[in-house]
């Protein structure tokens, strides 16, 4: 008769024959922890086109992997990480934007005060406020953006009909878009232009578009008072929709108050805009959510127009240009080496290292409690989420044609924190397709991009769990 290998262990103890302290040792014993892999193995694995530059570090600040770590590459949309640390150092985390109705005499004025965030149903709440001050009516209604310079566009590297590209006032309404949708109607289209929010769509009469037999997707042209598009027939099929950005945002913003205004019995003049704001009495005001909640939502939707708002409020500047510099310039010795364009990462003339932006993030990055204000688990919007996946994730993705970075705080089951940065690039693709949308081969090459972030994140978690410093 056997003996099972638990009986013949048994037998063994009350023998004797086993000594018990080697036998309990022999089960404290556990299999030697498998190292981490390298990044630079991943990488080479991976197969992806181009170039990658990563950095981690543990909370301390101490470098605990690099590869091309300081190798430059267009941010993209983790720009909006350095954007948000300097808006909420300069303004605070309660600052909030007012827009006003003024009554100025015979004018009435709605003026911005440069609210990245205003809908169509902001307005309407003014608008009811107004309806209910018994203002008698004015002979002139007029629109003041003047509390940030007057831009057509963010950048001109961006085709013109693209909606994260739009114009940037001290008055922005629905992100400064307007919504186009279309259906067949016989031969032809149907086309209609709203400012469309959750409560209230009304209709955009300072913003027109027409179908037309060309062969580019769009065609653009403005006068003084509107905005005329024209969209290819052959590419808009039997019935669709898409935002486009609105270049004449105070136009726009006082033509859909004006109609919202009308709803509530307060009949307005036709819009005008003005360059200087006159004296006079507030009879109606709206105030943003406090700049934390701004700045969450940027960092979680990567609103573009958000990021160049807030940067242009917290420096003063009148350029984008100057004001990015100013932005390097508040970084200290942590901006040195950066060259910085904008506040949103759309120019491609911004350039920061993995390594430099880890810096940002364990410098003013832990002194501002970034991380909280981080989308948690980015990558599971493209990628799936994964239960088996044991760390936790917080980080900016940026986006841009065969750019795809990737940069934040990476939590392990230990409770060791680390901070991150992976920049993938393939330059000559990317030159090649600056501005189009969508081109061949961009959306296989991000995925694959954002599949090697996931798996450097894996072995970040792995060396901060262990403590090992490559």
């Amino acid at each position: 008769m056997s003996l099972s290998r638990r009986g013949f262990l048994v037998s063994g103890l009350a023998a004797g024959l086993i000594p018990g302290g080697a036998f309990a040792q022999g089960l404290e014993q556990r299999p030697p922890v498998r190292p981490a892999p390298d990044p630079r193995d991943l990488i080479a694995g991976s197969g992806l086109p181009g170039q990658v530059g990563f950095a981690l570090s543990d909370a301390r600040g101490n470098a605990m992997s690099l590869g091309h770590a300081a190798l430059p590459i267009a941010p993209a949309s983790t720009m909006k990480v350095l954007t948000a640390l300097f808006a909420l150092d300069r303004l605070g985390t309660s600052h909030r934007f007012r827009t006003r109705i003024i009554r100025s005499g015979d004018m009435l004025i709605l003026a911005g005060g440069g609210d990245p965030v205003l809908t169509t149903d902001d307005l309407a709440t003014l608008a009811a406020q107004l309806g209910a001050s018994g203002q008698t009516r004015p002979t002139r209604f007029a629109v003041w953006g003047g509390a940030l310079p007057r831009m057509r566009q963010i950048t001109q590297q961006q085709a013109d009909y693209l909606s994260y590209n739009p114009a940037i006032s001290g008055v922005m309404l629905n992100f400064n878009r307007v919504h186009l949708g279309w259906r067949r109607v016989g031969v032809d289209y149907q086309l209609s232009l709203e400012a469309r929010a959750a409560r209230h769509s009304p209709r955009a009469y300072t913003v027109t578009a027409t179908p037309a037999s060309q062969s580019s997707l769009f065609t653009y042209r403005a006068d003084e008072d509107r905005e005329y598009w024209t969209v290819s027939r052959a590419a808009m099929g039997r019935n669709g929709s898409r935002w486009l950005p609105v270049r004449l945002p105070e136009l726009y913003a006082g033509d859909v108050f004006q109609t919202l205004c009308r709803a509530q019995g307060v009949v307005l003049p036709s819009p005008e805009v003005i360059d200087d704001l006159p004296k006079g009495m507030t009879v109606a005001f709206h105030d943003s959510p406090p700049l934390e909640t701004i700045i969450r939502d940027m960092l979680k939707y990567s609103t573009n127009l958000t990021a160049e708002t807030l940067g242009l409020h917290a420096s003063g500047a009148q350029e984008l240009e100057n004001s990015a510099q100013g932005m390097r310039e508040w970084l200290g010795n942590i901006g040195r080496g950066m060259r910085l364009a904008d506040h949103s990462g759309l120019s491609a003339d911004s350039l920061i290292s993995a390594f430099g932006m880890v810096r940002v993030l364990n410098g003013p990055g832990r002194d501002l409690n970034l991380r909280p204000l981080l989308k948690a688990e980015p990558l599971d919007a493209d990628l799936g989420h994964d239960a088996s996946i044991p760390h936790k994730v917080a980080a900016k993705t940026g986006t841009l044609n065969f750019v795809s970075n990737l940069a934040g705080y990476v939590t392990t089951p230990n409770g060791r924190e680390g901070s991150f940065a992976i920049f993938c690039t393939d330059p000559p693709r990317r030159n090649a397709s600056m501005g189009l949308e969508l081109p061949a081969g961009v959306s296989t090459w991000t995925h694959a991009a954002k599949t090697l972030q996931r798996d450097m994140i894996g072995t970040f978690a792995d060396r901060l769990r262990d403590q090992s410093v490559m």
